[in-house]
């Protein structure tokens, strides 16, 4: 079919006449599209040190959508894959959400609450700096623990990393890494 300067414009009215009635029909309606019960607030992806804005969508305290933030000046409403699969990460019926420890030489896990759990690591790495802390070597003054290290993740920002450095760091921590994916 050749299309003519007098069909072009004939079939370009119909669209444009076709898309402000239907337009006009979904701005009557839009009331009744909007879902009432959902709560819409904005947060950051916790991937890697980016920082990538998204929309969470919460229905009675569960989330029911994660899609990238179209204000937010980073990604301006993108996501990568791992933004992208947050939804999987925070509904997913294999995900722990309880403290599970098991004891040394033991082949069951016990359920724990996070308040033993916390004290338990604290008293672990006190237990361990203590043992290991070095106060001279030779006849240099140290002042350090080479029985604990940190590997530190890409979920991290730079302002994060500075306060957990200078946390490990008052500890006499030595060996601190960081791996950026970034």
């Amino acid at each position: 079919m050749k299309l003519t300067r007098r069909k072009f414009f004939m079939y370009s009215g119909l669209v444009f006449a076709s898309s402000r009635v239907f337009g006009m029909e979904q701005e009557q309606f839009k009331h009744l599209l909007k879902i009432n019960f959902v709560k819409e607030s904005t947060s950051i992806c916790c991937f890697c040190g980016v920082g990538c804005g998204l929309i969470v969508s919460t229905a009675h305290g569960k989330a029911i959508n994660i899609e990238g933030d179209p204000d937010h000046p980073i990604n301006e409403g993108a996501l990568c894959s791992k933004g992208n699969a947050l939804y999987q990460v925070a509904n997913n019926e294999r995900r722990l959400d309880k403290v599970l420890y098991r004891a040394p030489r033991s082949d069951k896990w016990e359920e724990k609450d996070w308040d033993w759990a916390l004290n338990r690591v604290a008293a672990k790495v006190k237990e361990t700096r203590d043992a290991t802390f070095k106060e001279k070597d030779g006849e240099f003054v140290v002042n350090r623990t080479e029985g604990i290290a940190c590997l530190g993740g890409a979920a991290l920002d730079n302002e994060e990393c500075y306060l957990l450095t200078k946390a490990l760091r008052g500890l006499g921590l030595v060996y601190i890494e960081h791996q950026a994916r970034i």
